[in-house]
């Protein structure tokens, strides 16, 4: 009876699932194309895409409150381009406040978002599709429609997203804070009170409340947070590809919501775990890095990612129905 248990746990597992699934698009990119699995390649792709492995973790605790959030790219643009214009500006120079500046920047967006829906009582995704284009006009206006070019960056922002000196030549510095991210969240989902009211929040809002939680705070906490989230993305794509651009960013939220999609987060809230939001983050991550590699034309990427994002929506439907009808016999016996 034990084994069978475990056996049945085992296969339900959405996040043992979706492991199986990037084994085996690994193993079959691989096949097509043999530099895909070395250690260059795969440092690369996460180099590339640790802003939105990050930006998933704070989509994810919006989408469990039953919240969404379609402004992060305008957010991480303007925090992006208010920390580039102020370094370009010589108010300062020194990566860390480059980095503190921009999270600043865009904790205050997020702020700014969090009391329109908790206190205000808007729909999150009408107050975010608002922001949206309020902060990327902002990015417009505080840069006067123009760049910060390469050479207005400081050297040494510029080479902190091709440096590994924060874990002493192991790993770059952009995966490094990816990892970190991961770690907090991890343990702050699964072993706080926070943690425990956010799911509560999305399981059950009416239960939530009467239970004595704060649900206004608790949104607010959230939106305050995933803002954060967009600043320190808003530096690091900076340091990236070492400029500022009025319109960086734009269309990252789609590769965001589905990263949390296919890992498992449900959009109506309650569902989700910080190792599924990981492996949906990096089967887009391999996706959007193995495509090329294996002769896949850019004008189809966006199709692929689209049929993932419908099938992944589609199972975890199924998923659900299913453990709704198990906890239903369960509740019978």
């Amino acid at each position: 009876m034990e084994k069978k248990f475990s056996l049945k746990k085992l296969t339900s597992s959405r996040e043992m699932s979706l492991l199986l699934v990037v084994i085996v698009l690994c193993i079959f990119i691989q096949f097509r194309n043999s530099s895909f699995l070395t250690g260059t390649v795969i440092v690369e792709m996460l180099k590339n895409y640790s802003v939105t492995m990050i930006l998933a973790l704070g989509m994810m605790c919006v989408l469990l409150i039953g919240g969404i959030d379609i402004s992060i790219g305008s957010t991480i643009a303007l925090s992006g381009m208010g920390s580039a214009l102020m370094m370009r500006d010589g108010v300062f120079s020194n990566t860390l406040l480059g980095f503190v500046m921009s999270i600043l920047i865009g904790l205050v967006c997020g702020l700014v978002i969090g009391l329109v829906i908790s206190k205000g009582k808007v729909l999150p995704i009408i107050a975010t599709l608002g922001f949206m284009n309020i902060y990327r006009g902002l990015t417009y206006l505080i840069a006067n429609s123009q760049w910060v070019a390469a050479y207005q960056v400081p050297e040494k922002f510029k080479a902190f997203a091709q440096s590994n000196y924060l874990t002493f030549g192991l790993v770059n510095n952009l995966v490094t804070i990816m990892i970190i991210c991961y770690i907090i969240f991890f343990i702050v989902m699964k072993w706080t009170r926070t943690g425990r009211k956010i799911y509560a929040i999305g399981s059950n809002p009416e239960a939530a409340e009467i239970s004595g939680i704060r649900i206004d705070n608790i949104k607010l906490l959230v939106y305050s947070l995933m803002g954060a989230i967009c600043g320190l993305a808003g530096a690091m794509w900076v340091s990236v590809y070492a400029s500022a651009q009025g319109d960086m960013a734009t269309g990252i939220e789609m590769d965001v919501i589905a990263a949390c999609v296919i890992g498992g987060v449900s959009l109506t809230g309650g569902r989700g775990s910080v190792v599924g939001v990981f492996l949906g983050s990096l089967t887009i991550a391999i996706i959007g890095k193995a495509l090329p590699l294996i002769g896949v034309s850019q004008f189809w990427q966006s199709a692929i990612k689209g049929v993932i994002i419908l099938v992944a929506v589609i199972l975890n439907v199924m998923a659900q129905r299913v453990m709704d009808k198990n906890n239903l016999k369960g509740r019978e016996m």
